[in-house]
């Protein structure tokens, strides 16, 4: 039987393939040392255990909204108010299964073929081939480490045409780190006001992940005129730990919700109820719960960005946001290539052989759009990361 067209035009997502390749190793036996998982190391913080545990107890184990219960799309509400300064109303937020959901459902309720989808690169994983299911086609504007791997104004007027239809735009990034200044974001709104066919998509998923303590600030604050048009998206994963939950949530006009809305009616529904119940605990509760996890992920920050530009054949620069590191490996894979170590002189080829020779995964750039790069998440503890990067280090000797 042959699969559908849809499904063969993409692939599976390479950061959760690098994962399970190395626990199907550490199975074998082998030492591995897994840094392609993009989870902080952190338990969830007790306090929304113990509110998911009392829901629970309470019988909180039936179908609820399918956009979400009224007490958590309320904590949402004002935590865009009072944390981002947005004014949403109920009926324009909708609370999904994680975040990939959400930018899933929005992809499908916005999109038809032919439109295109605007997405700088390095980019998170999904967002393309999201696209191709919706049967749009991803326009992918290369942003290297030389531009501190951030979308120029010049290069977006350039990217958009007729058919564009969405724009994806995401700070903290994944897989860099980099984080627009406010500067940065009103050129790229400018550029943004002169065509009002295009949607925008804000993916502030590490907003909390913030490494060089600078004010969040997303495109929205920098251009308020694009609140017609902008679809807010977030979530609970990785500011509180709660990857495994699977709650995102995304604010946005009132009829893309609603369309969001009506395609989750039809695939899962609500999110789990219980979940639901926890993520409205960490919106409301004490947000002193993500400060030493940040802290921890400000020092080994600065320890992997030191010790990779220590090693020769990388270039690593330093991140404002999120827990990942994004060195720029290709002098290395030169390198390894003409003495005969890799086959080919590609990022694929360097990550397949740090976790052969050295028990190391990692992710290669090219699944982020970026050839030559490689992505490490250094959520993970210090002494794992002084192990990999040593032995990282000696694989490049």
């Amino acid at each position: 039987m042959e699969l559908s067209q849809r499904v063969q035009a993409i692939k599976e997502s390479p950061t959760l393939a690098v994962t399970a390749r190395a626990g199907r190793l550490k199975a074998e036996g082998r030492d591995i040392i897994g840094l392609g998982a993009g989870e902080p190391d952190f338990d969830t913080p007790q306090h929304i255990k113990d509110a998911a545990k009392q829901a629970i107890d309470n019988g909180f184990t039936k179908y609820t909204p399918v956009a979400g219960i009224p007490g958590l799309k309320k904590a949402i509400v004002e935590k865009l108010r009072k944390e981002n300064g947005f004014n949403y109303t109920v009926n324009e937020v909708i609370v999904g299964v994680g975040g990939k959901q959400c930018i899933f459902n929005l992809a499908l309720a916005v999109l038809n073929p032919g439109d295109e989808v605007t997405i700088p690169a390095p980019y998170w994983v999904s967002y393309a081939d999201i696209a191709l299911v919706a049967e749009a086609k991803p326009i992918v504007i290369e942003c290297g480490i030389e531009q501190g791997f951030k979308l120029l104004p010049w290069q977006l007027e350039a990217a958009i045409t007729p058919k564009t239809k969405l724009f994806f735009i995401n700070s903290p990034s994944n897989p860099t780190g980099s984080v627009y200044t406010m500067a940065e974001l009103k050129a790229l709104g400018e550029v943004l006001k002169k065509h009002p066919h295009v949607l925008v998509a804000t993916d502030d998923m590490y907003e909390h992940v913030n490494l060089a303590g600078v004010p969040f600030v997303n495109i929205l604050n920098a251009t308020p005129e694009l609140m017609s048009r902008t679809i807010v998206l977030n979530g609970v994963s990785k500011a509180y730990s709660m990857t495994g939950w699977r709650i995102g949530y995304a604010a946005g006009p009132a009829n893309i919700i609603k369309a969001m809305e009506i395609l989750q009616s039809q695939s899962t529904s609500n999110p789990t109820s219980i979940s639901q119940v926890a993520a409205q605990t960490a919106l409301e509760g004490d947000q002193g719960c993500i400060t030493p996890m940040v802290a921890a992920f400000r020092e080994r920050h600065a320890f992997v960005v030191k010790r990779f530009n220590e090693i020769p054949g990388l270039h690593c620069i330093e991140a404002g946001g999120a827990f990942y590191a994004f060195p720029d490996a290709r002098a290395a894979i030169a390198s390894l290539h003409q003495r005969g170590k890799i086959a080919a002189a590609t990022d694929m080829a360097l990550a397949d052989y740090l976790l052969e020779s050295v028990g190391v995964a990692v992710v290669p750039g090219s699944a982020f759009g970026a050839e030559g790069y490689f992505r490490i998440s250094f959520a993970t503890s210090m002494d794992n990361l002084k192990e990999a990067l040593s032995r990282i280090e000696k694989a490049l000797s």
